[in-house]
C-alpha cells in the first residue's frame, strides 16, 4: 500500500506515520558482528523492495550492472507495507539483513538510521553523485536542520539521528494530489479535456455521476483518512487562500486558522465533493481505491504519480487515464497551482551488509541517467534523476502530463515538504480523523470541522509550548 506520506508533516511519514513509525526496534537489535543477508560471496548482493512493480525494473538493472561489474544483485519484494517492515524487524533481530533497502524517503530512512539499521552514508554521496538527481531531492535522505528539529521530541521515530547524517539516496520521486480519470468513461459524458479549475472538475463529476450514478465517481483511499488531508483538502487551501493564509490555518492566531472565514471557505469548497465520492469509498483503503477505477467502479481516482504503475499491475492501460493535479478554484489566490516533486522511494545501505562499498555502486549505478530512463520505462515511475528534455519520450505520454504538474514558480507551488509552519508535535492522523467526519461521513458541518480542527490544533501549540 502506498502510504498517504506522513513524512510530509512534522510528525514523520509521512507520510509520510504510517511506515516510519512502525519502526520501534532498539539500536542494539539492528548491530552486531553477523552477516547480512547479502553476505557471503563479495561479488554478490541482495536487495529487498516492498514495491513489486519495481522488481521488473530493478532486475533488469540488475543484469546490466552484473554485466558491467561483475556483481549480482538478487531483488527480493516482501508486501504490503506491513509485510515489508515486519520482515526489516525481524532480520535486524538475527541480523540478517539485506545489503540494500528501499524505503520510503526522509521518513522510513531516518527511523532506519535512528534504530541503526541504516549505514550513515554522508561521505561516500559526493557531488557527483547527487548532482545526477533533480534539484528538489539531491538532499533527499539527509538529516537537514529542519529534519533534526522533529528527531529531538523522545517520543519521534527518528528520534538519535544527527544533523547532517545521510541514511538514504532517492530513487524515485513525483508527488500526490494527482487526480486520474477513466478517459472511456469521462467520454461517455462529453468530457474530453482536463478541468480548467476546480469549479470545472466539479462540474466534470456531476457529469460523470449524472450518465453513470453507480460507478461515474471518484474513489479515494479514506480508509487511511490521512488521504482525504494530505491529498486533496491542503493542495486545495493552497491554491484557494495562497502561501501564507494557508500556512496560518495551522498557526496560533485565531482570526486565520480552520475557524476562521478563511478556513470555512476551504472547509466549505471541499465539501462540494460529497455528492461525488464513490459508494464506500470511506471503507477502502489506498491499493483498494485504485483498483476500483482500475476496473471501473469509479470514474475518477486521487493518487499521485506513483500510482500509474499500480494502475497498469491492475490491468489498466495508462493510455486510458488523463491525469492532472488537484485543480486551484477560479476565484482563489493561486488558480492555476503547481505541486513540488518530492523524493518518494530512496535506497539504503544497512549497516551490517558485509560489502557495502558494492553496495553503493549499484545505488550509484541506479542513478545513471541511461539506466534511471531504462527503470522509467520498466517500472512506469518517475526517476529521481534528472532526465533532462527527453524525460516525456522516456515515462510515456500519461506519466508525462503528471509530472506537468511540476512546472511552476516557487509562489505557486504547493510544496508538501515544507512544514515548519505547523505545532511541534503536530499528528496529521488526528486531524484527518476530524475532516473525514465533514466528508465523506457527513456527519458535522464546515462551521463545526472548522472549530474541532482549530482545538485540537491549537492542542499541539500548547503542548509544544509548555
Amino acid at each position: 500500500m502506498r502510504t498517504p506520506f506522513a513524512r510530509f508533516t512534522p510528525k514523520t511519514r509521512l507520510a509520510a506515520g504510517a511506515v516510519a513509525a512502525v519502526l520501534s526496534l532498539s539500536p542494539l537489535a539492528a548491530c552486531g558482528g553477523g552477516s547480512s543477508g547479502g553476505g557471503g560471496d563479495a561479488k554478490s548482493l541482495t536487495m529487498w523492495t516492498f514495491k513489486q512493480s519495481h522488481v521488473a525494473a530493478l532486475k533488469n538493472a540488475a543484469a546490466e550492472f552484473k554485466k558491467q561489474t561483475g556483481i549480482s544483485v538478487d531483488v527480493q519484494a516482501y508486501g504490503p507495507d506491513d509485510a515489508y517492515t515486519t520482515k526489516v524487524q525481524a532480520a535486524a533481530k538475527t541480523h540478517d539483513l539485506p545489503d540494500v533497502l528501499e524505503v520510503h524517503s526522509d521518513g522510513e530512512d531516518f527511523a532506519l538510521g535512528a534504530t541503526g539499521i541504516a549505514k550513515d552514508i554522508s561521505q561516500d554521496v559526493g557531488s557527483d553523485w547527487s548532482g545526477l538527481y533533480q534539484k528538489g531531492v539531491q538532499t533527499s535522505g539527509t538529516v537537514t536542520p529542519a529534519h533534526y528539529k522533529e528527531s529531538i521530541p523522545s517520543d519521534s521515530k527518528s528520534h538519535g539521528v544527527k544533523q547532517g547524517q545521510r541514511f538514504s539516496v532517492p530513487l524515485t520521486s513525483g508527488t500526490f494530489g494527482i487526480v486520474m480519470g477513466n478517459k472511456k468513461a469521462l467520454a461517455a459524458a462529453g468530457i474530453t479535456q482536463p478541468p480548467a479549475s476546480y469549479e470545472e472538475w466539479l462540474a466534470d463529476l456531476k457529469a460523470t455521476t449524472a450518465k453513470d450514478p453507480k460507478n461515474g465517481g471518484v474513489s479515494l483511499g479514506l480508509k487511511v483518512k490521512a488521504t482525504g488531508l494530505t491529498w486533496a483538502l491542503q493542495p486545495l487551501a493552497f491554491a484557494e487562500l495562497g502561501k501564507d493564509k494557508y500556512q496560518a490555518l495551522w498557526g496560533q492566531d485565531a482570526s486565520a486558522d480552520f475557524s476562521s472565514p478563511d478556513g470555512q471557505k476551504v472547509l466549505a469548497a471541499y465539501a462540494q465533493m460529497q455528492p461525488y465520492w464513490m459508494p464506500g469509498t470511506q471503507t477502502l483503503d489506498i491499493d483498494a481505491a485504485d483498483q476500483a477505477f482500475a476496473q471501473g467502479k469509479s470514474a475518477w481516482d486521487i493518487g499521485g504519480t506513483f500510482t500509474l504503475a499500480f494502475l497498469q499491475q491492475n490491468g489498466m492501460n495508462p493510455d486510458d487515464v488523463m491525469a492532472f493535479g488537484f485543480p486551484g478554484p477560479q476565484g482563489g489566490a493561486v488558480p492555476k497551482p503547481a505541486l513540488a516533486p518530492l523524493a518518494l522511494t530512496g535506497l539504503t545501505v544497512s549497516s551490517t551488509s558485509a560489502h557495502p562499498d558494492n553496495a553503493l555502486k549499484w545505488m550509484k549505478f541506479l542513478a545513471q541517467p541511461d539506466v534511471a530512463s531504462k527503470f522509467a520505462k520498466d517500472a512506469t515511475e518517475v526517476p529521481s534523476t534528472e532526465l533532462g528534455a527527453d524525460a516525456a519520450s522516456v515515462m510515456g505520454a500519461t506519466l508525462a502530463d503528471m509530472t506537468k504538474a511540476f512546472e511552476g514558480t516557487p509562489e505557486n507551488t504547493y510544496d508538501p515538504n515544507v512544514n515548519d509552519f505547523r505545532p511541534p508535535g503536530y499528528d496529521q492522523d488526528s486531524m484527518a480523523e476530524i475532516l473525514a467526519d465533514l466528508t465523506p461521513l457527513k456527519q458535522k458541518s464546515p462551521e463545526a470541522t472548522g472549530k474541532a480542527l482549530a482545538k485540537l490544533n491549537n492542542n499541539f501549540w500548547a503542548t509544544a509550548n509548555k
